[in-house]
């Protein structure tokens, strides 16, 4: 076995030992590290990293504050993974914008781990409350770096109250107290959730973005799909752009709303989502099987997790009923990611058997989502099959899916960026189906796509021709 022969060759040359009556963990330790000697530098995890994927991976591996962008699709989850990759979370924590995305992503909000809660009173007071906090200033003066994940909607103020904290929990008045800072969203999907008032507090816009002074890692090629003509149409959309060929796509793909679609609706508004998903429940003719999601913590941290939990409180579920899946395969064979489309075969106590529209079959265990305070600790879990049903969601909780099969209301939508969230999330426009559209719901910011078209005049042209 020539390729063994070699991975022990290359074990032995940096070890100087032998394979024999090695620990697993010290053994599995080495085939990771052995792995990368043999593999090729721009493969990872099996995956060949696209040009773009490559700079960015350059720059995550340097010192100075990373902004990993680019439109949905183009591997950013992907690259964050890898690079978190042996990294402790107190050293290197992940926080997100909100409490949904925090229990996916397995970390803890920005606003608990900086410790400025819900912002009363302002950036400034919020900073001297979570500087009276010695769990912050211990952390913070722990920590080397962070990952903020969907960074686009957190808004600039709350981006000034944590650098604050930062720079006095580390006694210096470098950006962020000298911790590196990884970004990762995109500003042209879904804005910064913000109390009201004129306009968007967009953290690009704040002062403490500049003086962060962010190497912009721009992930330019799609690899959720390779339709030239869709691609072109995506980014149109993120663009707010409405011409012939955007229409043409979506009027091809409009088809009247019927019961028996096989796929899932996404709506604006949960209500919508949830009452169609009941409907369609109650079409099936089999028992209906409640599992009670149980909730583990102090009353205060269940009533949170309740509010941001991925998945109900109860789910009611029918065999033939239409499921996503809310987690990514742990398993390592990649056999779904969170947002996969199946239907339940099989319904047991403590297993449910999916049929995905892959077309493979899966068993699904029951799993714990977690709600991490400031410190990573768990604060409170929710037990359950990581499903929902999956006949209807809306466009908000679809953000960091990937969908096989998708219907979609773009009629009557508000915020910047919600059609462009909605129309990416599927793998292949074959699967996309319009119920109306509007061209008024295809709302693009200006000032983000300025913000854009001033980072790709940032990059040197060599690199940018790479990128495409």
């Amino acid at each position: 076995m020539p390729r063994l022969r070699k991975s022990i060759t290359v074990e032995r040359k940096l070890t100087g030992a032998k394979i024999s009556g090695r620990s697993e963990t010290k053994k599995r330790a080495l085939k990771r590290l052995v792995s990368a000697i043999v593999q090729p530098a721009n493969n990872h995890a099996g995956v060949m990293l696209t040009p773009c994927q490559e700079r960015a991976w350059t720059l995550l591996q340097g010192k100075e504050n990373v902004f990993l962008t680019g439109a949905a699709g183009t591997g950013k989850s992907f690259l964050l993974r890898e690079f978190l990759e042996g990294k402790p979370s107190a050293l290197f924590p992940v926080v997100a914008s909100t409490g949904v995305s925090a229990i996916l992503v397995g970390g803890r909000t920005f606003h608990s781990f900086f410790g400025i809660g819900i912002m009363e009173g302002g950036a400034e007071s919020a900073a001297r409350r979570a500087c009276q906090n010695k769990r912050v200033l211990t952390r913070l003066c722990r920590a080397q770096g962070v990952v903020i994940d969907e960074v686009s909607m957190l808004p600039g103020e709350a981006l000034r109250a944590a650098d604050r904290v930062a720079r006095i929990a580390r006694g210096t008045d470098a950006p962020w107290g000298g911790l590196q800072v990884i970004a990762v969203g995109d500003f042209a999907q879904l804005p910064p959730v913000s109390g009201g008032g004129e306009g968007k507090d967009w953290a690009f816009l704040s002062d403490v973005w500049e003086e962060s002074r962010f190497s912009p890692a721009l992930l330019s090629t799609c690899v959720r799909t390779k339709e030239p003509e869709f691609l072109r149409v995506l980014n149109f959309i993120r663009n707010g752009i409405v011409n012939e060929e955007v229409a043409d796509f979506l009027n091809a793909r409009i088809l009247p709303p019927t019961l028996d679609f096989r796929g899932t609706r996404l709506f604006p508004h949960r209500a919508t989502a949830e009452s169609h998903n009941r409907q369609k429940l109650d079409q099936l003719p089999f028992e209906e099987k409640i599992f009670d999601t149980l909730f583990a913590g102090r009353e205060h941290s269940i009533a949170q997790l309740r509010r941001t939990c991925p998945i109900p409180e109860a789910l009611h579920l029918k065999k033939n009923a239409l499921v996503m899946l809310r987690k990514n395969d742990t398993s390592g064979k990649t056999r779904y990611v969170n947002g996969s489309l199946g239907t339940l075969q099989r319904i047991e106590p403590e297993c449910l058997t999916i049929a995905l529209f892959s077309g493979e079959s899966v068993e699904i265990e029951k799993t714990s989502f977690a709600l991490l305070d400031g410190n990573g600790s768990e604060m409170a879990s929710a037990w359950n099959f990581p499903v929902n049903l999956a006949w209807a969601s809306t466009i908000h909780k679809s953000q960091g899916a990937t969908l096989d099969r998708l219907m979609v209301d773009l009629a009557s939508l508000w915020e910047p960026g919600q059609a462009y969230v909605a129309l990416s999330r599927i793998r292949s426009s074959a699967g996309l189906f319009i119920e109306r559209w509007n061209p008024s719901s295809i709302i693009c910011e200006p000032r983000v796509m300025e913000y854009y078209r001033t980072m790709e005049d940032a990059i040197p042209t060599s690199l940018a021709r790479e990128s495409d």
